[in-house]
């Protein structure tokens, strides 16, 4: 039984099945029925891809693993049993022979007044969806307003966190927004949105090297965003956000991506953890239980080129941890001996949108339309699916103006930042994953801040090789 069909347990139930091709039924409990591919997330709410480009089926590209929908409340290892809620408010339970444990991670969050109320986070196809809404409605009201002073509020956008997600979004969105004025017969010419990139770290993408970082920078500046390093958040109002400067800065938008913390499903198992994350061995084994074991950002797997510290939470360790799980887990059953996890880095790119990106790969520092490329071939030879579709939309988006309209189905209450289930649309009144409330109509779409702020920065899972 695998537990979350993200990197991790996407790559896991696809070797699993080919390694077993059949020796025995393998489960896989996930919320939605699709694997996300969260790296091109940015691009959905950018309207670069649609959102179904970013999404593979489980059941298409899966098809010999059973899959149940649902979103695991409880796991008994001494029963060696599942329970789970099903997306109609049902309970259920499953037992299992080995269990992987891939729940991945969900929005970091920080003691930071307002945020939870104010901020949108972004580890969600729901999120994406939200907020390229919200972006228009906002251009499209500011266009309209006559008050200028509220035009700007509604023209700013704030995203806090220079990870790989900040950073890719906050490119993505200056030009987005750039395009939508371009349509708006009564915007003031001369006045641009304003994107502001906040982080407390001393430099955008902190993780990388210093090269890359710099290469970000320069290309986000001279678009216009502006950039804040060594800078966060102090509150988080309707109206706008107090920077820890003592500026207060008027807007309508709060976009979250300060970076992840592993699912607190982890937490409740009453295991040895690492910052939250659940201690395994090199072999991805859960020490104490034979038969559990654990990938991706839910494990804190022992770095074997470095020793003493553990794997970073990014897509391209998980990726791999996922390969390594299935080998394992069929070795436990008797096929094929097992292995211990070991990775280097062959480099990572950032798109910045347009034809520009920064990248790496082997340690070739790459910078504009030649990154640009290497960065999209390497997304479209990752994506386990919909590579044809996603090269289609970069070719319509490269000819076409974007479509720039407001699909109105999503509202702020329905993506709640503090939730442990990102990927699901959350209900009116209802209650969400492990007891937490989700949301009820107090807040329209269009009524407060829908960003997300950012505080200390650290490695996201939409790290890219």
């Amino acid at each position: 039984m695998i537990v979350g069909a993200g990197f991790a347990g996407y790559q896991t139930a696809r070797h699993l099945s080919r390694t077993l091709r059949g020796r025995a039924e393998i489960v896989l409990l996930n919320p939605t029925d699709y694997f996300l591919y969260l790296p091109l997330l940015p691009q959905v709410t950018a309207g670069v891809l649609e959102a179904r480009r970013v999404t593979v089926s489980l059941p298409g590209t899966l098809r010999q693993v059973r899959l149940v929908l649902g979103q695991a409340e409880r796991i008994d290892l001494a029963a060696r049993t599942v329970h789970y809620s099903d997306p109609e408010g049902g309970d259920g339970e499953l037992t299992y022979d080995r269990l992987v444990l891939s729940v991945g991670s969900v929005s970091k969050l920080l003691p930071i007044p307002g945020v939870a109320e104010n901020a949108t986070g972004f580890r969600g196809l729901p999120e994406a969806l939200y907020l390229r809404d919200h972006i228009t409605r906002q251009i499209e009201l500011a266009a309209s307003c006559g008050d200028p002073a509220e035009c700007a509020a509604r023209s700013t956008f704030v995203v806090v966190g220079a990870g790989y997600t900040g950073t890719e979004l906050a490119a993505h969105g200056k030009m987005f927004t750039d395009a939508l004025v371009r349509k708006q017969p009564g915007w003031e010419p001369g006045r641009s949105p304003r994107w502001l990139l906040l982080d407390v770290a001393d430099r955008v993408l902190p993780g990388l090297s210093e090269r890359l970082a710099r290469t970000a920078d320069e290309v986000l500046r001279k678009r216009g965003v502006d950039v804040r390093v060594k800078t966060s958040v102090k509150e988080a109002t309707r109206d706008g956000v107090l920077l820890d400067t003592g500026e207060f800065v008027d807007s309508r938008t709060l976009i979250w991506c300060v970076g992840v913390r592993p699912d607190p499903l982890v937490s409740e198992l009453d295991l040895p953890t690492e910052k939250g994350r659940l201690v395994v061995t090199p072999q991805l084994g859960v020490p104490g239980h034979p038969e559990v074991f654990a990938c991706g950002d839910a494990a804190a797997v022992p770095d074997l080129t470095r020793p003493g510290e553990f794997t970073p939470m990014t897509a391209q360790h998980a990726s791999r941890q996922g390969k390594v799980a299935a080998r394992n887990v069929a070795a436990s059953l008797g096929l094929g001996t097992p292995a211990a996890y070991r990775h280097n880095d062959l480099g990572f790119a950032v798109d910045l949108g347009g034809v520009k990106a920064a990248a790496n790969p082997m340690g070739v520092p790459l910078s504009g339309p030649v990154a640009g490329a290497v960065t999209r071939g390497y997304h479209l030879a990752a994506m386990p699916g919909n590579r044809v579709r996603v090269a289609a939309d970069w070719l319509l988006d490269a000819a076409l103006p974007r479509q720039a309209v407001q699909l109105g189905l999503l509202r702020s209450w329905q993506v709640p930042l503090d939730t442990a289930s990102p990927e699901l649309v959350h209900t009116p009144g209802g209650a969400g994953p492990r007891g937490k409330s989700s949301g009820g109509p107090s807040g329209g779409a269009s009524s407060g801040p829908s960003g997300t702020s950012t505080g200390p920065s650290s490695d996201d899972s939409s790290g890219k090789e």
